[in-house]
C-alpha cells in the first residue's frame, strides 16, 4: 500500500507542478514580453539620467545593441518608436541608434 500512495503522490505532484505554468495565450504572453522590453529600456535610462544627455542616448543604445540580442532588438523597435509615449526621453532618443536585427541571422 505504501508503493501505491507514493505513486499517487508523485502523480498529485507533477499534476501540480503543471497547473503553476503561465497558461496565457501566446498572444497574450507576447504583449507581455513587448510591455516588458520597454519597462527593460526604462530602466537603462533611468541609469543613465545622471549623465549629460549627449552621452546617456548613446550609452542606452549601446547597452541594447551589445545586450539584447536580435530578436529582442527587432521586436523592440517594430513597438517601440521615437514618440512613444510609454518610454523615457531618452529612451525616445536612443531608439534612432539601435541597430535593427540583421536579416537572416
Amino acid at each position: 500500500m505504501s508503493q501505491d500512495s507514493t505513486s499517487q503522490d508523485s502523480t498529485s505532484q507533477d499534476s501540480t507542478s503543471h497547473d503553476t505554468h503561465d497558461h496565457r495565450d501566446p498572444a497574450a504572453a507576447r504583449a507581455a514580453n513587448l510591455v516588458k522590453l520597454g519597462q527593460m529600456a526604462s530602466q537603462i535610462a533611468d541609469f543613465f539620467k545622471s549623465y549629460p544627455e549627449d552621452q546617456a542616448v548613446p550609452a542606452i543604445a549601446d547597452h541594447i545593441n551589445q545586450s539584447w540580442g536580435r530578436r529582442m532588438r527587432g521586436d523592440f523597435l517594430a513597438t517601440y518608436h521615437a514618440e512613444h509615449p510609454d518610454l523615457p526621453p531618452l529612451v525616445r532618443k536612443a531608439i534612432a541608434l539601435v541597430r535593427p536585427p540583421s536579416p537572416g541571422v
